[in-house]
């Protein structure tokens, strides 16, 4: 029998990656066996056949195979090393505690990086608490984050830093990577008992007959991701002159960005790499853009909003939640839906939702033109509603990062200038004059004249004839005027906000009903003539 001698076994969640992975380190280490797991769990995978859109309850089709390209990739290094991963099914903490369990295995050490998420955190209270009362080692180190959550909340006086200003301060410098090299890793002992498959394939979870128009062109995995890292780093002066928020939205075939977020989201990439590469480049480039606008500046983004979810009870909702604004949002399931299936009759928003849907990603700057229109803008829908539709789609939803930037987009936290509206007509008009990126993700208005692609229900009906677009027909009236539902929705924040603050932040419910009857009210007193009376057309 194989099992003599000690195993570690190395759980893989997310760190899904050899290079600078402590984990993977920590368990190699004199240890005569290796068993790399990686567990598929149901609550992530399973196909969901109520769901909106192809995919489990949780995730989009897109993000559940970016996840299966970066096991595939994981897998083919571990062969590489003499390894594999091994692949298995059901709820992850007690599969994880049965492998513990194999008398064959012989596990003195378990190993998995730290996660902050709510859902991880519960996990690991479980799998540790069966470990050490079996007497193995438990190895969890931060390396998902350049820094660890805790130790900067227990900095800042055991509160979470609530400016990226203060939380820079906090910070400084990040440990540096590990740089081990392996030239091979533990065999695998002895299986015993548990039910150990390959990387299952999209057909092999269940998704064999999905229909869906166009796949993320996103490849996942560690070698994918290091190629386009390299792939970035070889322009330095991009690197250095990088800067937030400026960028084109509009730009598809090249987009105007790294697309590193999928990558770090799974941890194919490693943060505290990626940040060791672009100072390697500012050392050589004495002239470089700083934090927040630089691409380091973006990475200790990420690290705020982590730093600020760990410590932040409720932070994934808006009651309980200490540092959310409480507004009265609509309740409207149709213009959610209208605006989930890029169906809004605004061009701009429309395009995005589409691109969203087909590749799991779009561009931070039309991530922030359709979380305002939803929002603040123009529909006043729950934050919340919004957050669950990227949560499921983007192949790099991230559980901190989403909410954050939701609070952050609505005005209910971090930002408060909510007379600032990107403009569903304007904004995207900057960027790209002719509509190259609305006729693409929209081929029904890919003959409408650039002087109305922004705006078609503008144009006249002769000019709708040539294009074969009729708007109401073909494609849909807009859902609400634009300037007339911004400007309500200024006037909602501005009372919302008085509100809050009267009441020192402590809104109730019945406060809250009080307040959107109100503002109900105020509404329906408008003159007819202002208010603009849409139906929404599916």
């Amino acid at each position: 029998m194989m099992g003599s001698g000690s195993g570690s076994l190395v759980w893989f969640r997310k760190g899904i990656r050899i290079h600078d992975n402590p984990a993977l380190e920590f368990a190699s280490r004199s240890a005569s066996h290796l068993y790399p797991v990686f567990v598929i769990d149901p609550h992530y995978m399973k196909p969901d056949p109520n769901a909106f859109s192809p995919g489990s309850s949780r995730a989009g089709l897109n993000r559940i195979k970016f996840l299966l390209e970066s096991l595939e990739d994981l897998d083919l290094n571990l062969k590489n090393l003499g390894s594999r991963l091994l692949i298995l099914k059901g709820d992850p903490a007690e599969v994880v505690i049965h492998c513990l369990k194999e008398a064959c295995w012989n596990v003195k050490k378990l190993c998995f990086e730290y996660d902050t998420e709510p859902y991880y955190q519960a996990l690991d209270v479980k799998v540790k608490n069966f470990a050490l009362a079996a007497g193995i080692e438990v190895f969890s180190p931060v390396s998902h984050t350049l820094f660890n959550p805790t130790d900067i909340i227990h900095k800042n006086g055991g509160k979470p830093p609530l400016s990226y200003q203060s939380f820079v301060k906090l910070a400084g410098e990040p440990p540096s990577p590990l740089t081990t090299v392996y030239s091979s890793l533990p065999p695998l002992g002895h299986l015993g008992g548990c039910d150990v498959s390959e990387v299952p394939t999209i057909t092999d979870l269940g998704y064999g007959d999905v229909e869906q128009d166009e796949f993320s062109p996103f490849k996942g995995g560690e070698s994918e991701a290091l190629r386009r890292l390299d792939e970035c780093m070889k322009d330095k002066k991009w690197v250095a002159n990088f800067e937030k928020p400026k960028g084109n939205p509009s730009a598809f075939l090249k987009p105007a960005t790294t697309v590193l977020s999928p990558y770090l989201k799974f941890g194919c990439l490693s943060s505290r790499y990626f940040y060791q590469r672009i100072q390697d480049i500012y050392r050589s480039t004495p002239k470089h853009t700083s934090p927040p606008v630089s691409l380091t500046g973006q990475l200790l983004w990420r690290e705020f909003f982590y730093t600020a979810a760990f410590g932040t009870p409720n932070f994934d909702r808006m009651k309980g939640n200490r540092i959310c604004k409480q507004i009265p949002w609509k309740d409207d399931d149709k213009l959610l839906e209208a605006w989930r299936e890029g169906r809004t009759g605004f061009p701009w928003i429309d395009a995005i939702m589409i691109q969203l849907r087909r590749w799991g990603w779009m561009h931070h700057l039309a991530r922030h033109s359709v979380a305002c229109f939803l929002t603040r803008g123009d529909l006043f829908v729950h934050w919340e509603k919004g957050r669950d539709v990227f949560e499921r789609l983007l192949i790099d939803s991230d559980w901190a990062i989403n909410n954050g930037n939701w609070m952050w987009l609505s005005c209910s936290s971090f930002f408060y200038q909510y007379n600032r509206i990107y403009s569903p007509t304007t904004f995207g008009k900057k960027y790209d004059p002719n509509g190259d990126y609305i006729r693409h993700f929209l081929p029904v208005l890919k003959d409408m004249p650039k002087e109305y692609i922004y705006e078609p229900w503008t144009a006249p009906k002769s000019i709708q004839t040539k294009a074969n677009c009729i708007i109401g027909k073909d494609y849909p009236m807009p859902v609400v005027s634009h300037d007339s539902a911004s400007k309500e929705c200024r006037r909602k924040m501005g009372e919302t906000y008085a509100l809050n603050k009267e009441l020192n932040g402590l809104v109730s419910e019945d406060d809250l009903k009080n307040l959107r009857r109100k503002l109900d009210e105020s509404e329906r007193q408008e003159p007819q003539g202002k208010r603009y009376k849409q139906k929404l057309i599916g």
